[in-house]
Parts: structure tokens; sequence; C-alpha cells
């Protein structure tokens, strides 16, 4: 392992990600999101994501010269385009926006098209806690559940995360992709050659398996079982008939080098608490529950690890695997061909 402090990961990260096209506006915002993840523990979707961001960059399944706009506007709503970009910069101003209308309106609900990769969920939700309103935040993938008793998979596994601001504490944040488990756990297992537990996937018959291999080639199942895969569908619909995005089915794996411009879909909302019971109401009503939730010693409130470990890797810095930190130092320093 090589520690790496936050400032010079996420500026080895902006370097990598200018080299391979991006303007340094763009690069600094998912430099940002992704050096966040992993001091909060979420690798799969930190600086590990960085080389098929560059590759996408290079090879035009994202747009290195995209420039987020605002396309449509009516009172608290907004669409808003990503022209086919990386999500971050478009995500941030879609967050941001959603922020001004709810202060405005009491909700503000802000749709992103034409967009990509969004990394981890909650990440966007928490300029939202730090402005004490409440958020949720949605976003399809490319396809990889089946609908309920199908065997082709149509939809991504869909995250949906949501952050609940509290008077004197840290706010609530909630966050989940709506597969049974990460695709990473069953990619890991097909490179060690180890089974996987039947109910996390099925094969190209669609029939259970515990082949990770035949996994890979198979479709993940949902978390839930057929209400996990309602949930899908309502993430499907929201981010993606609201706001013209392409569905699951329609986009190419991420883990192909080549293939077509995502065009995937996001859905922020945003609440002011005071347009509704109050700030003080939404308040105590939201730290009745807490107390009531900690009176059993084994809860422990969502979003309290990975604020914990970022707070520690602000001042221990962050563990990246030697193989990986090279990786990054030669995709920033113009070497990529070796990788």
């Amino acid at each position: 392992m090589t520690v790496s402090s936050i400032g010079e990961l996420t500026n080895l990260a902006v370097r990598a990600l200018v080299r391979a096209g991006a303007c340094a506006a763009s690069a600094e915002a998912a430099a940002r999101m992704l050096v966040a993840a992993d001091a909060q523990g979420l690798s799969s979707h930190g600086v590990a994501r960085l080389s098929q961001y560059c590759t996408f960059l290079r090879n035009g399944r994202t747009h290195a010269a995209a420039v987020p706009k605002i396309v449509k506007s009516r009172g608290a709503t907004c669409l808003i385009d990503a022209d086919h970009g990386m999500a971050y910069e478009a995500c941030a101003l879609a967050v941001k926006t959603a922020i001004n209308r709810a202060n405005a309106f009491g909700i503000g609900c802000v749709g992103v098209t034409n967009s990509n990769h969004f990394g981890a969920a909650g990440l966007h939700l928490e300029v939202v806690g730090l402005a004490h309103r409440v958020g949720l935040a949605f976003s399809n993938s490319p396809a990889a559940m089946p609908p309920w008793n199908g065997k082709t998979a149509l939809f991504g596994t869909n995250p949906i995360a949501a952050i609940f601001p509290r008077k004197n504490g840290d706010a609530l944040l909630i966050d989940l992709a709506l597969s049974e488990v990460a695709r990473g756990k069953i990619m890991q297992a097909a490179k060690d050659d180890t089974p996987i537990p039947l109910g996390w996937a099925i094969d190209r018959d669609g029939k259970p398996t515990t082949n990770a291999k035949a996994a890979l080639l198979g479709s993940m199942l949902p978390a839930g079982g057929a209400k996990g895969a309602m949930l899908a569908l309502v993430v499907e619909i929201l981010v993606c008939a609201l706001t013209g995005a392409a569905f699951g089915f329609e986009a190419d794996s991420f883990f192909l080098d080549e293939g077509n411009r995502p065009q995937l879909g996001q859905m922020f909302v945003v609440i002011n608490p005071d347009a509704m019971a109050g700030d003080d109401v939404y308040g105590d009503r939201l730290e009745t529950l807490v107390a009531a939730m900690l009176c059993d010693p084994g809860v422990r409130l969502p979003g309290a690890r990975r604020r914990a470990l970022a707070i520690k890797a602000e001042s221990d810095g962050i563990d990246v695997p030697e193989v990986l930190y090279r990786q990054i130092t030669q995709l920033a320093d113009g070497a990529a061909h070796s990788y």
C-alpha cells in the first residue's frame, strides 16, 4: 500500500483527467468526488475508476469538452443536459439549482440527462445536508438486472441516496444500490474461481447460479426480490422517462472500453423542512426517532462509519494499492499506454 494525502491524490486525479482531454473544471469536479469516495471507504467508486474514465474520454464514450447547461426550467423544476460528459459537474449544478429552488418554492426537483457514471450517490447530497435541507438522489446505470421473473437484464443497479440533516448531530446519510450485491464482488469471485451464494445472480438462461463466471454472463438479482426489482423500475422511470435519458438496456456496459455514450439520467430532489411542518418540528421529530434507534446499543446511524473514515483520511491519508498508485501516477504523467 501507498499512503497518499487527499490533496496529493486529488491532484494526481485532476492531472490524469486533464491529460485524457477533460477541461479543468470537469476534471476537478470528478477528482474531488473520486477521492472523497476513497476517503469514505468506498474504493469501488474511488480512484480505481480513473483509468476507465480516462479511457472513455480518449475514445469518445465521454465528451471531453462537455459543458452542462440548464435546458428547461419551470418553477421548482429544472432539466440539465450533461452534454455526454462526466457526470460530476452536471450533478453539482443540479444539486445547487435544487437547493435554490427549494429555498424559493419549498422544494426543488432537478433532472440530469445525457449523463454518465455519477459515483457514490450519497456524496452528491452532502452539500444539501450542510444547507439544512432534506435531499434525495437517484440514478440509473447500464443494464445489470432483469425485471422480476425475467432473465434478460434491463435495469441498472440504480442507486438511491437520501440525506436528513439533524439539529445538533451529523446528518443521516442513506446510500444503497438496488442489486443484492455489488457486481465487483461477483467479478472478484470469478477472478478467484470461487463460488457465489445463491440469490446473487442468474445465468444467461435465467437459472439461479453459484458460478461467478456464469453470473457475469447472466444478470444480477435485485435486493429484496420483487420489491427491489420494482424499486429499480421506479428509478428507471424517474430518471429516464422524465428527463429523456437512456434506459439501462440502451447503455453499453461501463466494463467495456468501446461502446456508446451512456446518456444516463439522474434526479435530485431537495426539500425545505420549513415549508412543511417547520424546521423546529422536523428537527424535534427526527431527534425523537434517532433517540429511539439508539436505545439499542447495536444500532449505528447511517453515514456514521463513512464520516469517521473521512475524518481519519484527512489526518492519516488514504491507503492506495501499489499497482493502482503506479497506474494513477502514469496516467497523470502521460504514460497511460503502459496499462
